[in-house]
């Protein structure tokens, strides 16, 4: 079968590889479409990251080359002994997550902290640039009726929003600022509107995902080229956002994002970051802010997919470009890095 394997940054290659062969607890997919992830593009452009390349993966015991993408859908062709979630014909998602089930975090429930923490698609495993791969029972999700193979690709994104939104103290009527409106910051917006937030505000400096944005129903945008952010932002609010999301992995919004909250205000960094941060602590310690980092997402595809029937997390608003497999690279990955106006790039495996 076809599938795109990194090797180093800035060398993905679509290979021919051996198809996965059934085994039990398992299930196998045939991939439909899979998203481009701002995580994919971080290893494609200054990886590793969370690709194993030295020693193999604790968990999936995978090193590079691996097969990469993490967001997508597909459908069951052949369930392993033992399996009873799902059934050949199912559509489905997969919850990439790989964890230990053994530390401190995932006894607690939390394995998306796990200190062994993986990611299938990123940590080995084979991933969804391929026609097909294979998964545990439990990281699979039966899809509701109605929900298309694309809208599918973007339960995970929305997943990591929905989390993030979760995990931070907004509340019904507070306001808030999302630094950064690229899939994710979109998807972020989407989850404080379903989460009644008053007021969003966000920062954004392309025209094209500015629009977005406003589309998708964020109050205001503001371009940090014209306007100081904080500024405008506590002139908007009358002092300041309750909950501002960081979702850049660029060092200065970082600040701008924490400056930008009111007393007692909370600030969610989402980004995964290529280099190190700095800060002036008393602008937290003076005002009594906080800072929370979030790590994908835990218990929440379900609620993520429900949410979609009801009309939120939008593919045909999201999704900018479809591509097939042969193309991820020149047509994804290189499209990413030099089109700022793209806003999610699927894959389909299938052509």
């Amino acid at each position: 079968m076809k599938a795109a394997r990194w090797y180093k940054p800035k060398d993905i290659r679509v290979e021919t590889v051996e198809e996965p062969v059934i085994s039990q607890g398992k299930v196998k997919i045939k991939v439909q479409w899979t998203g481009i992830c701002g995580s994919d593009l971080h290893e494609y452009a200054a990886g590793p990251i969370f690709i194993p390349v030295d020693q193999p993966h604790y968990l999936s015991k995978d090193i590079a080359p691996i097969i990469m993408g993490h967001e997508f859908s597909g459908e069951v062709v052949e369930v392993g002994e033992g399996v009873t979630k799902v059934k050949v014909g199912d559509s489905v998602v997969v919850e990439p997550i790989l964890a230990c089930g053994e530390c401190a975090a995932c006894k607690k429930g939390k394995y998306n902290i796990c200190i062994h923490l993986g990611f299938h698609g990123l940590s080995g495993g084979g991933g969804g640039f391929s026609e097909y791969t294979m998964v545990d029972e439990k990281m699979v999700h039966k899809m509701p009726e109605g929900l298309s193979y694309e809208q599918g690709a973007l339960v995970e994104p929305a997943a990591v929003a929905l989390h993030s939104v979760r995990l931070s103290k907004i509340k019904a009527g507070d306001k808030a600022a999302v630094f950064g409106t690229g899939p994710i910051g979109l998807l972020v917006i989407e989850a404080l509107r379903a989460a009644g937030a008053s007021e969003i505000y966000a920062v954004e400096l392309s025209e094209e995902r500015a629009a977005k944005a406003l589309e998708l129903g964020a109050s205001a945008v503001i371009n940090p080229q014209n306007e100081d952010p904080i500024a405008r932002i506590h002139e908007l609010t009358n002092g300041g956002v309750d909950v501002a999301f960081e979702v850049t992995g660029i060092p200065v919004v970082l600040k701008q994002a924490i400056d930008s909250t009111t007393f007692e205000g909370e600030t969610i960094i989402v980004s995964i970051w290529e280099s190190e941060a700095s800060i002036q602590p008393n602008n937290i310690v003076l005002a009594e802010r906080t800072v929370k980092g979030i790590i994908a997402y835990r218990d929440i595809f379900p609620a993520v997919m429900e949410l979609m029937t009801q009309g939120y997390f939008p593919a045909d608003k999201l999704v900018t470009k479809r591509i097939g497999l042969d193309d991820v690279v020149t047509e994804g990955f290189e499209t990413l890095m030099k089109e700022k106006n793209q806003i999610k790039i699927l894959v389909n495996s299938q052509s």
